[in-house]
């Protein structure tokens, strides 16, 4: 399994290669409007992709990472030398400048260095999550090596900061639409926020443009059922993407619950 470049609420990279199962045998170019940690653009590795995010900093990450990866890791290394030599206080002065500036090396730290490397914003926009006191982050050595790695996977992709109905709109029926937008039942935790109806109208455009999409969405963990009932019409196949044990309950009630994502084809 690929390591991480960006640590993002979400994550699919547990079930990558078994959603690229589901891929059509052949499409022209590649679209992620809701590109977070991209994991699947990296599992898929498309000749041509187009990615986008509402998320200004992670979208200025991804160009980063993509164009300038040497001085991404050199950034990484002076932060995180800083950090080890002069204590927490570091990280939360660095948190403050980013909330002020959003600059994408900043956001890359704090994911690197937040607790348990999760991804928090609060309604305000601003990174909220805490310095994860008993680990140092990840050694910049090891980084740089991911990063260089990521940043020859995306060479072929463009990114951009805006809504997912903007990012396809220039997709055709020969194109692929992969979408991950934040969950139903998820209150609070990403960056920004999605009107459903108007996602499930989008739902039914991309049909009526004849461009197939895949959706990942709400599933179950354990006994309980967190399935959204999709419109009449939206889709074709559903199927269950297991995702491993819930980290969430893991560390809240020390309890190991099975989660199975879906995922919603239209062909």
């Amino acid at each position: 399994m690929f390591n991480p470049v960006i640590k993002w609420s979400g994550s699919k990279r547990s079930q990558a290669e078994r959603i690229k199962k589901f891929l059509p045998e052949s499409f022209d170019k590649y679209y992620e409007p809701f590109i977070g940690g991209g994991s699947m653009l990296y599992a898929i590795n498309p000749e041509k992709a187009v990615c986008g995010d509402i998320c200004r900093p992670l979208i200025d990450l991804w160009n980063k990472i993509k164009d300038e990866p040497e001085q991404l890791a050199y950034e990484y290394k002076v932060k995180w030398e800083k950090l080890q030599n002069e204590g927490y206080q570091v990280y939360y002065k660095i948190r403050d400048d980013f909330n002020k500036e959003h600059k994408p090396e900043d956001l890359l730290f704090l994911s690197r260095t937040c607790v348990n490397g999760l991804i928090r914003f609060n309604a305000q926009g601003e990174f909220n999550n805490s310095f994860h006191h008993t680990r140092p982050g990840i050694a910049p050595e090891r980084l740089e090596k991911i990063i260089y790695d990521w940043s020859g996977h995306i060479q072929s992709a463009d990114f951009y900061a805006q809504d997912y109905f903007v990012t396809t709109q220039n997709a055709s029926a020969r194109d692929l639409v992969y979408l991950d937008p934040p969950y139903f039942h998820t209150k609070g935790r990403y960056y920004g926020k999605i009107d459903f109806e108007k996602f499930f109208d989008y739902l039914d455009e991309l049909n009526h443009r004849g461009i197939r999409y895949m959706l990942s969405f709400d599933g179950t963990r354990g006994e309980d059922d967190f399935s959204v009932e999709l419109p009449e019409g939206l889709y074709k196949r559903h199927e269950m993407i297991p995702s491993g044990n819930s980290s969430f309950k893991k560390v809240m009630d020390k309890e190991k619950k099975q989660v199975f994502e879906s995922l919603y084809l239209n062909w």
